[in-house]
């Protein structure tokens, strides 16, 4: 007969196997939507990410590349994200069995099966499941605060100091990955007080764990120090004092915060109607159920995860970005817990071991559905868009091009890992026209193309000047650095008249005013004249995926689009066959509008 501890060993193990192989299985074969590109450079080059810099992240993901995983780089780091999210939900299965098991180890198999259950549960939910797919700074994310959540409740069960001086140490780590990490405070600072009192004993082991942490904290050194050795991929150079605490707190993000209440309403709507996606219904009743039961049985567990959940979605609802999913991640969990209660409080209440079985049972299937219903959603092994997409700009341009785009969820971040990692069109210079406007992004723009910067410099100067304005919050007019900002803009586009420039088309037409737009595919030529541009060996290729994402609808759509206007060229220009051509691989692109 196997003891209590080698079957909870067992089934961690089990379940840890099952998530991995899984995500495995609906892992993205290369380069994702958003941040993928750039955070996979970032990782090859040891560089600097965006704000707010993610130095652990960065370091791990470094070590990581180096192992012989997959040959493909983008995969190796892809499997990183599908380990780590799946380690997440193994510290989930210990964190249920901590929070909920008492020492008398009363129902202690009860306990077992919450915790089994409750981890499939949201092992398979999207957002959690999704993170384990591609490479992202959430994985990582998910695992340490997961870490943070079971240690803090092994120091409170324990009162163990080495508990507590671990668990300050991954806080410290945490920081220094996500930010977000504050979310956990106001649930962990009223257990805390709880459990401990206000005075001035709590006080004092408050100050011994800013200790530990402060040192976890320091990994942040990582970023001036990088920045000073100037890093092909620096972003914010975060050099001086100033420069890393903009970076550290996110400013260039902050517009995108409490920006309005109708922003926090849509947000939290669409939590709301986003949890049945998230998860299968039943698992919304359990949790409930165990809500509920904590309410009247164990209020400090209630209102500890409570504050969880409220903190979360408080909070996030107030970021107005459209991948918001991730944000909630932590209101995911804390509704797993609730349900991981639920799960117990009737599993506890069943009458015999039979009965008790088959409850096990109907909910395994009950995340068995889950997995089946959510696959189709979050399946990503056959998106190859960005990738696609992406060689399809780089490949069918000119040698020596410039690209100026604002497309960096689609195409210029993925246009670092293609031109900097895979050394695919290292020729093209690609400018992402929203960076331009931050005095940083010039530093890494003549690292990277000192020739641009050089013809540019005396306009990049002027404008300069205007936006140290803006960035210290000092006066300055709208009309003087928006009108340097257009002339630094038409500067790289006037001053480099014998390399072709091309621009996507979500380029406001004032910026390239002067100019005919010739259609090139998925982007525009800027030219003076109307006479016929050919494209020379034209190669595009597209692997169709079937999400339904706004994500997906928007670059086929953009896909599409590019190939029809090129196709009218062509037949303006009398050339059938080629307009045909571009015709026929504009019908291979499927849209659902």
């Amino acid at each position: 007969m196997f003891s209590y501890n080698t079957i909870k060993y067992l089934l961690a193990s089990l379940i840890g196997l099952a998530v991995f192989l899984v995500y495995c299985l609906t892992m993205a074969p290369t380069v994702g939507f958003i941040d993928s590109g750039e955070l996979s450079s970032v990782a090859v080059s040891l560089g600097i990410a965006h704000p707010t810099g993610y130095p652990l992240f960065t370091l791990i993901t470094k070590i990581w590349s180096s192992l012989p995983v997959a040959q493909e780089m983008i995969v190796r780091l892809n499997i990183f994200a599908a380990l780590i999210t799946s380690v997440s939900d193994v510290i989930f299965f210990f964190l249920v069995i901590s929070i909920i098991d008492d020492v008398s180890r009363k129902n202690s198999w009860n306990v077992l099966a919450a915790a089994s259950i409750s981890s499939m549960f949201i092992g398979f939910s999207r957002t959690f499941w999704f993170q384990g797919l591609a490479i992202e700074v959430y994985s990582l994310h998910l695992m340490l605060i997961m870490a943070d959540l079971y240690l803090f409740v092994k120091a409170i069960k324990h009162r163990s100091s080495k508990y507590w001086l671990l668990f300050a140490f991954i806080v410290g780590l945490s920081f220094t990955n996500h930010l977000t990490t504050v979310l956990l405070a106001p649930a962990m600072i009223y257990w805390f007080f709880a459990e401990y009192g206000f005075g001035k004993e709590s006080i004092k082991k408050i100050g011994i764990l800013a200790v530990p942490f402060i040192a976890a904290l320091s990994l942040y050194l990582y970023l001036p120090f990088r920045a000073m050795q100037h890093p092909l991929l620096n972003w914010g150079n975060p050099q001086t004092a100033e420069r890393l605490w903009w970076h550290f707190t996110g400013k260039q993000f902050r517009v995108f915060m409490f920006s309005s209440t109708e922003a926090a309403g849509r947000q939290l709507n669409y939590f709301f109607d986003n949890l049945t996606n998230e998860f299968f219904f039943p698992v919304l009743i359990l949790a409930a159920l165990g809500a509920v039961s904590l309410l009247f049985k164990e209020r400090r567990k209630f209102i500890f995860v409570s504050l969880l959940l409220i903190t979360c979605v408080g909070y996030s609802i107030n970021y107005d970005i459209h991948d918001i999913d991730s944000y909630f991640l932590l209101a995911f969990v804390s509704i797993a817990l609730f349900a991981a209660f639920g799960i117990r409080l009737i599993l506890d209440r069943a009458e015999s071991a039979s009965f008790r079985w088959s409850i096990t049972v109907i909910l395994l299937i009950a995340a068995g559905f889950q997995l089946y219903n959510n696959r189709e959603e979050v399946d990503q092994s056959t998106n190859y868009l960005v990738e696609d997409y992406t060689k399809n700009i780089l490949l069918n341009l000119p040698p020596n091009s410039i690209v100026i785009s604002y497309q960096w969820d689609y195409f210029v971040a993925a246009s670092l890992y293609y031109q900097h990692v895979k050394g695919i069109r290292k020729d093209v210079t690609v400018i992402d026209k929203e960076l331009l406007r931050r005095s940083w992004y010039f530093s890494q723009l003549e690292i990277m193309y000192p020739e641009l910067t050089r013809r540019s410099r005396q306009e990049i100067q002027l404008f300069l000047e205007e936006l140290d304005k803006f960035e210290h919050a000092l006066p300055y007019d709208v009309t003087v650095i928006e009108g340097r900002y257009t002339q630094l803009l038409k500067s790289f586009i006037d001053k480099n008249q014998e390399r072709a420039v091309y621009v996507t088309p979500e380029i406001e037409p004032q910026y390239t005013a002067g100019y005919n737009r010739i259609p090139a595919g998925l982007v525009f030529r800027l030219s003076t004249d109307t006479s016929y541009v050919p494209i020379q060996d034209p190669i595009f290729q597209f692997r169709d995926f079937k999400g339904s994402d706004a994500y997906t609808k928007q670059i086929k759509m953009l896909s599409r689009n590019g190939l029809a206007l090129r196709a009218q060229y062509e037949e303006f220009h009398g050339y059938r066959e080629s307009a045909q051509f571009y015709l026929k691989k504009a019908s291979e692109i499927p849209v659902k509008y």
